[in-house]
């Protein structure tokens, strides 16, 4: 399964890499949500997207709302993994297609815990 890590923060890409390779993913990165637009059609077999809210050029929830916005990336689990912590964010994010939030900073466990539940397979 192929997951597309979106963040502006190269550790963070790392980390969640990491994460995601060690329960079997196949990670494609980017550092904003254009170049997530790119990798995402580049790679049409992404199932789930790992996205940060603030980034440069086109933040998270733009690119939430674009990739909704399309037809064709309907079935793509996307998880805003991100610091924003307000409680009109986090809703604008699941209102604007999120299916899952995650807090920064987190661990293994707590995002390996929200893929699982988000995909409903077990590893």
């Amino acid at each position: 399964m192929k997951a597309l890590v979106v963040d502006d923060s190269k550790s963070i890409r790392q980390i969640e890499r990491k994460y995601l390779e060690e329960m079997g993913f196949t990670v494609v990165e980017a550092e904003n949500g254009e170049q997530a637009l790119e990798r995402l059609k580049e790679n049409p077999d992404v199932r789930l997207i790992i996205l940060d809210w603030h980034m440069p050029v086109m933040n998270g929830y733009e690119f939430l709302k674009t990739v909704r916005a399309n037809p064709e990336w309907n079935d793509i689990k996307i998880m805003m993994v991100t610091t924003e912590n307000q409680q009109k964010s986090v809703i604008d994010a699941i209102m604007a297609g999120a299916n899952e939030y995650l807090m920064k900073p987190f661990d293994r466990e707590m995002l390996e815990t929200k893929i699982r539940f988000l995909l409903e397979e077990s590893f």
